[in-house]
């Protein structure tokens, strides 16, 4: 665990927000050197933040074992060097299990993802995350997608809550999220309260978030291209809109049209990506399946397509 607290470490990231994948040995199990290998290579690479165990790392799939040891290693081989984020999910107390046994094994912080299944309304959505915040010391990050989808006012009450530090929005209605930034701006003047954009992959709707005043996202393309992760993100930073829209055009864009045509590729997908570097994180669990040989073809071309728009910006190519 970090001394500083979360809120504030993820204020100042200079870099993306590393999503791991979880590794699997060829027997199933998890595979905790791979993983290490993994989050080491991406902190090297300038990851400001670790979320292991989160969507991208299979929470779904991990018993709580598992779950505990992995996250266990994140820290050890962060030592410090950036914060480590743990998922929690499912219902509330086994949400709550989740949260601490993440708390045990050192994480900084939690993502708190939707409940399990059921679709709640907005008091016993509010109920759900301030019991879950209240049961350990974490800085808690809120998962607005799927069944939990929250007002404007349910987002100030979340912001008011102890422990819970900001919302990260997998949804993608920027009106709504338009609003809710403004609900919490005008309801808590003065408090800071964090936003991240948190599409699957979130890159592509970096300008429109940037727009209203949303700077962090997660990548899962920084899981298995970490070079093109960090070149995007310096650059839509430093407002370079010619390497930016040249990345979206010819990697991006390509990217997602490629995600679209499997189910769960948000995860099997980036998995697939992470072997093609190297890494021998094995493969996703049930039930997710593996992209097919086309598609994993596809996936190599676009992220040499990726790598030589980076090569013509460094020859002052692109403009």
């Amino acid at each position: 665990m970090t001394s500083a607290p979360l809120a504030a470490r993820l204020t100042d990231a200079a870099g993306p927000l590393f999503f791991p994948v979880t590794a699997y040995g060829p027997d199933g199990a998890v595979d905790l050197d791979a993983f290490r290998a993994h989050v080491r290579k991406g902190v090297d690479a300038g990851a400001a933040a670790v979320f292991a165990c989160c969507g991208t790392g299979e929470f779904h799939a991990l018993a709580p074992e598992e779950f505990r040891l992995v996250v266990r290693a994140a820290v050890e081989e962060t030592a410090g060097q950036v914060p480590v984020v743990a998922g929690a999910g499912y219902g509330t107390a086994l949400a709550i299990q989740y949260a601490k046994l993440a708390e045990e094994a050192g994480a900084d912080g939690l993502l708190a993802m939707p409940p399990y299944l059921v679709v709640a309304g907005q008091e016993g959505l509010l109920a759900h995350y301030t019991a879950l915040a209240a049961a350990t010391s974490l800085e808690t990050v809120v998962y607005q997608r799927d069944n939990a989808l929250f007002t404007p006012e349910t987002v100030v009450a979340l912001a008011r809550t102890p422990g819970i530090i900001g919302l990260k929005d997998g949804y993608g209605d920027l009106d709504l999220m338009q609003r809710i930034v403004s609900a919490v701006r005008t309801g808590l003047p003065g408090e800071e309260f964090l936003y991240f954009n948190g599409l699957p992959t979130a890159e592509l709707t970096g300008l429109a978030y940037r727009g209203i005043g949303v700077t962090l996202y997660s990548s899962a393309v920084f899981a298995f291209a970490p070079d093109i992760a960090l070149a995007f993100y310096r650059a839509l930073d430093s407002g370079d809109d010619d390497l930016v829209n040249a990345l979206l055009d010819h990697f991006y864009r390509p990217l997602v049209e490629l995600r679209a045509k499997g189910h769960g590729y948000a995860v099997s997908l980036v998995k697939a990506g992470v072997r093609l570097e190297g890494l021998a994180v094995g493969t996703v669990r049930t039930p997710l399946t593996e992209p097919p040989a086309v598609h994993i073809e596809e996936l190599t071309s676009i992220i040499a397509n990726g790598r030589a728009v980076l090569e013509k910006y460094r020859a002052g190519e692109v403009k």
